[in-house]
């Protein structure tokens, strides 16, 4: 196959990018079009996004790069999505979804996870030992924590039973969107995995009839499941209308944000290790093997690529808290720095966004003159699983300003990364050189604290914030016959490398000291203030 064209789309907390792609000696982006989506917050602790929005995203950001690329719609060989991961999108029979879906971060599950996993007298970090050794046999992991699909699926069916008996089946927000394009029900392998009820031992890799049984989970409400390379089906004529493309192209399995920016990354190397930072963020290494680290909160995730798993450590709030600087802390004088302009061009406001916070923080001297910042703004999964804790500014004196919090947060968010870091590495050797994608891999400033946070060497690739839909064009490639997955690392390459700079290593090590025990001195305030809201 000659330079396929491949159409992806990379579907994430409040924005859809969709990309042209073409595959030759090496993988060259086309065209990009982003499309925004509200995020629904609940005074209950749910967080929910509507379906159809994320359909007419895609709908319109297709159109809009087959316009700026002077592509005709019949030159596309193949479609597949990444997205984030751990949602829960109920449908009826026909394929409709029940309402708006439930995020990744909603929390209205709290009570039965209680109810289920914390039940007996027996407990292993708080959870059942009996139902939590059951599942770290089977799957390699349990739903640990209070955010996960299936207490989501509970929740609708003790708060919401008349939508709970409409419901056909269960998709994650990726097999949504790939329903609406071939009329299929699927799950990916790592959706399916991180619902922990999926068989993962090599052997079996099937639904378990057991842990439906334990946590009253209906297997008629969970679908077949496929790999990522696998062809789910071709574009419906209906589908095919509403996007613009032929009837019949192939769409692929495609994965979560996980899975194909792992691959995106081109961390393919048993032990190898990346950081990302998107709306959330995580540390991931790539194993061979499942392990598990419950105290952690650490699990394997089936991988894009047969036999590999993705282990996870993951954070709720990451590049979010950027955000939340824009909007709080830093708009007023990103406007003046603008010239008070509107942007049109969201990749260039995000450039903008990023070379202006750059500036700000390079002019800042490292540690923020003892200031820290806690990245839980929605709680948080690991190191340690609390849904109720907050973000917060420590230590905040007379001589603070707004320049000084804003270099905290990027060095909070870091300090949580070396956290993560070493919780990993508790299982898999340390790696000296870590690869960096997501939106935050565009500043400069943020690898750089990165890596003298961290201390480790710290790669970025090009493009990094498009290590997802690259990741989807590579699982497109492969189920087109076009590659093997054994060639992904001659196209997936370095931009920039980062070093730490040893004289700020001090400095560092004091304040991620101080920054490990914010949680545990706080736990119970948190969890007063904020535990009625959640529950």
């Amino acid at each position: 196959m000659t330079a396929p064209l491949l159409l992806v789309h990379d579907v994430g907390t409040t924005s859809s990018k969709s990309v042209l792609y073409r595959l030759g000696d090496r993988l060259d982006m086309l065209e990009t079009a982003i499309e925004d989506y509200p995020l629904y917050v609940l005074d209950n602790g749910g967080i929910e996004q509507d379906p159809d929005l994320w359909w007419e995203a895609i709908c319109r950001g297709t159109q809009a790069v087959l316009r700026r690329a002077q592509v005709a719609p019949e030159a596309i060989q193949g479609m597949a999505f990444c997205a984030q991961m751990q949602g829960f999108v109920p449908v009826d029979a026909d394929g409709s979804a029940l309402g708006r879906a439930m995020s990744y971060m909603d929390a209205r599950g709290t009570a039965q996870r209680r109810r289920y996993l914390q039940d007996g007298l027996l407990k292993i970090e708080g959870m059942n030992a009996i139902k939590l050794l059951s599942a770290l046999r089977i799957t390699g992991g349990a739903s640990a924590s209070a955010k996960d699909p299936l207490w989501k699926y509970l929740w609708l069916r003790d708060e919401q039973p008349d939508r709970f008996r409409a419901l056909r089946c269960w998709l994650d927000v990726k097999d949504y969107l790939v329903m609406r394009c071939t009329g299929q029900f699927t799950l990916g392998y790592d959706s399916a995995h991180a619902t922990f009820l999926f068989d993962t031992r090599p052997d079996h890799l099937e639904w378990h009839a057991g842990l439906c049984r334990t946590y009253d989970v209906n297997p008629e409400h969970l679908p077949p499941v496929v790999r990522a390379t696998d062809q789910v089906g071709g574009l419906t004529p209906q589908a095919a209308q509403a996007l613009g493309l032929p009837v019949g192209l192939p769409v692929f399995g495609g994965g979560g944000d996980l899975s194909l920016i792992s691959l995106g990354s081109g961390s393919l190397d048993t032990n190898s290790t990346h950081i990302y930072i998107g709306t959330s963020g995580w540390v991931c290494a790539t194993l061979d093997q499942r392990k598990t680290d419950v105290s952690g909160m650490v699990a394997s995730i089936l991988g894009a690529i047969p036999g590999k798993y993705n282990y996870i450590s993951e954070q709720e709030t990451s590049g979010r808290c950027l955000q939340w600087i824009r909007d709080h802390l830093a708009l007023d004088e990103i406007g003046v720095y603008l010239g008070q302009q509107t942007i049109a061009d969201r990749e260039a406001e995000y450039r903008s966004l990023y070379a202006y916070l750059g500036k700000v923080v390079e002019e800042t001297p490292p540690g923020a003159n003892g200031v820290i910042f806690t990245p839980w703004l929605h709680g948080n999964r690991s190191p340690f699983e609390d849904p109720y804790a907050r973000g917060m500014f420590f230590n905040l004196n007379l001589e603070t300003g707004k320049r000084e919090m804003i270099r905290a947060v990027l060095e909070g968010d870091a300090y949580h990364k070396r956290w993560m870091l070493e919780t990993v590495e508790k299982n898999v050797p340390r790696s000296t050189t870590v690869r960096f994608v997501g939106g935050g891999a565009r500043s400069d400033t943020w690898a750089q604290i990165l890596a003298d946070v961290t201390g480790r060497t710290i790669e970025v690739t090009e493009h990094p914030e498009n290590a997802g839909a690259a990741g989807a064009a590579l699982v497109c490639a492969v189920g087109l016959g076009a590659i093997q997955f054994d060639e992904v690392r001659r196209l997936v390459r370095v931009a920039k490398t980062f070093t730490p700079r040893p004289q700020y290593r001090p400095l560092y090590d004091k304040q991620y000291a101080v920054y490990r025990q914010l949680h545990q001195r706080n736990k119970a305030l948190f969890k007063t203030l904020n535990a009625e809201k959640a529950d």
